[in-house]
């Protein structure tokens, strides 16, 4: 009786007790295998939603087609062309950019250990896309006579050696002494964005009217321009941030101790630096030489990772490269959708949303500082 007292005791003390508490790893790879999954939903979603419907059938038939699977629904050849020739590659596109600038925003707030670093408050944005305009106004001209592989890469390689030009000029501004003056970073953002949008204003001046119809609607941003002759160019540029920046998770978070912390542990500081900043470069210069201008994604994801997570970058990472690929993919769904049949840029969706999240930031900030 006494040992069944005891059994009743326990059971009961059991069922009392609160659930285990879980691992850091096991509720990482929960966090991100959800993300994921979201990722893959909006990925669907994209592709079924549009002007001309399609439902989630017709979609895993078409695609399922692609790779020999006869799955048993029907699509006709006009359900085909629509999904493979002109929403995937859309599609793809979101994932990619939106990825790409998130991971490129956790960077650079990992770099200036300042959560309100963004390519671009930076500047890094506006750079890319003087140079891009450059490139759209006077291409013609300064690659006459070339090859046509020539033109294809010529944007966004151009892209990137803008955005990587103003993120040195604007680091070597912000350093003093070794040390990162985060105010001083911010107002040197400013002052590059300033001379890169007079040098637009001077490009958008010049342009014939062919030139300033494709410039008006890239400025404001736009997935618009998606296909696979444009993407696959661009595909290692956007891809290399997404893939390599995660793998220096650890170094990140050494660097959040400090600059003379992280080298003690052993961290090639100025090193390290060079490469993360000529990765930021690469992907916010490919993301803006396809789909021009799209603001606060590299600020807002990494936060909301941040707010809901933590700050530890093996998570921060990945989780803003899955986040970044499903927002800007849902952003653009709602571009496309809210004035059908036209299309509405993206990049006012992305500062209707950005903007007051941004002021609710620093005045989160400010709170804390008071």
């Amino acid at each position: 009786q006494g040992r069944r007292r005891r059994a009743m005791t326990a059971s009961a003390a059991a069922a009392l007790a609160p659930p285990p508490v879980m691992t850091g790893r096991r509720r990482n790879r929960v966090i991100l295998a959800s993300l994921g999954a979201a990722c893959g939903a909006m990925l669907l979603v994209n592709l079924a939603f549009g002007a001309v419907d399609l439902s989630i059938a017709h979609v895993l038939s078409i695609l399922g087609g692609q790779i020999g699977l006869d799955l048993p629904w029907s699509h006709t050849p006009q359900q085909e062309a629509v999904l493979l020739h002109i929403r995937l590659p859309r599609a793809i596109l979101g994932i990619l950019v939106g990825g790409s600038l998130a991971v490129c925003g956790a960077a650079l707030q990992g770099l200036f250990r300042n959560p309100l670093a963004d390519p671009g408050l930076i500047g890094v944005s506006a750079g890319a896309a003087l140079a891009a305009v450059v490139t759209i106004v006077l291409g013609g001209t300064l690659l006459a006579g070339s090859m046509a592989w020539a033109h294809d890469f010529a944007l966004p390689v151009a892209a990137f050696a803008g955005g990587l030009v103003a993120t040195v000029l604007v680091y070597r501004i912000a350093n003093n002494a070794g040390r990162t003056v985060v105010a001083t970073m911010l107002l040197g953002g400013v002052a590059v964005s300033a001379i890169a949008s007079a040098g637009i204003g001077i490009m958008v001046f010049v342009a014939d009217d062919d030139q300033l119809r494709t410039l008006n609607f890239w400025l404001l941003g736009s997935l618009a321009s998606a296909g696979w002759s444009k993407l696959l160019p661009a595909l290692p540029l956007l891809v290399a941030p997404m893939i390599l920046v995660p793998m220096w998770a650890r170094t990140l978070n050494a660097l959040l101790l400090g600059e003379a912390e992280a080298a003690h542990v052993g961290v090639d500081v100025e090193r390290f630096k060079k490469l993360l900043v000529l990765l930021v470069a690469l992907g916010t210069g490919a993301a803006v030489a396809l789909a021009g201008i799209i603001g606060f994604v590299g600020l807002i994801v990494p936060h909301m990772i941040r707010l809901s997570a933590g700050p530890d970058h093996r998570l921060l990472l990945p989780g803003a490269v899955l986040l970044g690929g499903t927002l800007l993919p849902g952003a653009d769904l709602l571009a496309r959708l809210v004035v059908i049949p036209a299309e509405m840029p993206i990049g006012i969706i992305t500062a209707l949303v950005g903007g007051p999240f941004f002021l609710w930031l620093l005045l989160r900030e400010k709170g804390r500082l008071g």
